[in-house]
């Protein structure tokens, strides 16, 4: 207790169970988290690693117990509880995001910074002048200022990450949890977090959690790894076992159609606009069956809002075209989306959190959010298939709610291949998922390309691009800077002749 520090927060676990719906998700589980610590939090899918993160933040309750299995101190005070603690610790997790998202909660990002320190979910009051500079000071040791004025669902997804990560410091946490955060990031806005983790961490302790052994920040200096519900290691970062659950997988190389298929979605200059600014300006191209597209680019810089409008959630103004394949005049683009596959993170905010796992990989038999009436015969027996393909076969009947992150993105897969999809979206889709599940999600995109599937992935980061990737599409600022075939350097690199990036 000799490192007790009355400006950060120490929290110490002792032998805490948790339920959550009956089932055991953590058992006999100890651990202490001091000021100067910085943990990465690794494990499985479904290892119970977002669940610790809300137990230490007093989130969710432990099992019963005969003396307390939590106790917080700052310096010399001490609590068995976490009420008297809830300032003090900021966690954030992809709940958070997606709660905006399904709430229509679309206010200015000084708003939403402004409500971690208000401490509030929505904005109670006006902001103080000190406020807004607390505010500002917030995003721009981030390198986010810029965005202060902008809205928040106009926002790309990893900006809307980086701007929630400014709102937790500007509640000034004594404790600091991060689940995921480095999630849909592109090169710059991760190396901007990273580096903050490395400067600002001398005293105040922060945990990570993560699946990619890249995103471990220096300066982290401990390490706990979660298995079968059990810590299987706890203590120093340096000789802990991170590499069998946070080393890349071997890329695949696909076996690829002979020749590309017929048209599925063109873009002929194509320009979106989105809240009256332009998106997407001057865009074409042709997606064919069989081929895998790459779409890359900073964050803002219009990937999702091009997945979505080969979707159809977006329109394209006058001047430009989009033509889908089957789609006439006429013709109702339900028809065009039951033959496609959708994987988004909007999607994952979306879904009601009591739908089974069931339900929502039959949800993809009609391109709908949730189920309009019961599901046929036919439909549940789809589901079943495609649950056994996806190894969720166990999960079915859990709602969405009792799900982790990587879990819910495994369900979206099934759902969106539940059809056998002839044109395949793909949105960050291997954001949030351990090494295995990122594997065989890689193999089965790869199985359904050579079998005359169309692909279209977004990635920031080279080893997220599926081995059968045919051609590429670099955006910046809405505009293509390349849109062509696989670029001889990343074709390398894909087929295992070159080296990682």
């Amino acid at each position: 207790m000799s490192r007790a520090d009355p400006r950060y927060l120490e929290v110490r676990l002792t032998h805490a169970h948790l339920r959550r719906d009956g089932r055991q998700v953590l058992k006999d589980l100890s651990w202490t988290i001091r000021p100067g610590e910085r943990w990465v939090l690794a494990g499985g899918n479904g290892a119970g690693k977002t669940q610790l993160l809300k137990l230490v933040a007093g989130a969710v309750w432990p099992a019963p117990a005969a003396r307390p299995v939590r106790r917080y101190r700052r310096g010399q005070r001490r609590w068995s509880t976490p009420q008297e603690v809830l300032d003090d610790i900021a966690y954030l997790g992809a709940e958070r995001q997606d709660k905006y998202q399904r709430y229509g909660w679309n206010m200015t990002v000084e708003r939403v910074v402004g409500t971690g320190v208000q401490r509030t979910d929505i904005p109670l009051a006006a902001l103080s002048v000190a406020d807004r500079r607390r505010v500002r000071r917030a995003l721009g040791s981030l390198g986010v200022a810029q965005l202060a004025a902008r809205r928040f669902l106009s926002l790309s997804y990893g900006e809307r990450r980086v701007v929630l990560l400014a709102r937790a410091l500007a509640s000034r946490p004594r404790l600091l949890l991060l689940d995921e955060v480095l999630n849909g990031l592109d090169a710059a806005n991760r190396a901007r977090v990273l580096g903050w983790l490395a400067r600002r961490s001398r005293r105040l302790p922060w945990v990570l959690a993560t699946h990619r052994l890249e995103d471990v920040p220096r300066g982290a200096n401990r390490a706990l790894v979660l298995g079968r519900r059990r810590i299987v290691y706890r203590g120093l970062l340096r000789g802990a076992p991170l590499g069998a659950w946070l080393r890349p997988r071997p890329r695949l190389r696909a076996r690829r159609p002979r020749r590309a298929g017929r048209a599925l979605v063109q873009l002929r200059d194509a320009r979106v606009y989105l809240d009256g600014s332009r998106t997407l300006s001057g865009i074409s191209l042709a997606v064919r069956g069989g081929e895998c597209w790459v779409v890359h680019g900073r964050n803002g810089s219009g990937k999702t809002t091009l997945l979505r409008t080969l979707y159809g959630d977006h329109g394209v103004a006058v001047g430009g075209r989009i033509e889908r394949a089957g789609v006439s005049p006429g013709v109702p683009l339900e028809r065009f989306r039951r033959r496609v596959g959708l994987v988004a993170p909007h999607l994952q905010a979306e879904h009601p959190r009591e739908l089974t796992v069931a339900e929502v990989v039959q949800s993809g038999r009609h391109a709908s959010i949730g189920l309009n009436g019961a599901p046929s015969p036919a439909d549940r027996a789809a589901a079943r298939r495609t649950l056994a393909l996806f190894g969720l076969t166990r999960l079915a009947q859990r709602p969405l709610s009792e799900l982790s992150y990587g879990q819910s993105r495994r369900v979206l897969f099934a759902r969106a291949c539940v059809r056998a999809p002839e044109l395949l979206l793909l949105d960050e889709p291997f954001a949030g998922v351990d090494a295995p599940t990122r594997h065989a999600l890689m193999r089965r995109v790869a199985a359904l390309a050579a079998s005359g599937t169309a692909v279209v992935v977004t990635a920031h980061q080279l080893h997220d691009w599926p081995g059968c990737a045919t051609h590429e599409l670099e955006l910046a600022a809405g505009r293509a800077r390349y849109c062509g075939p696989l670029r001889a350097r990343r074709a390398g690199v894909l087929s295992g002749s070159g080296g990682a990036r």
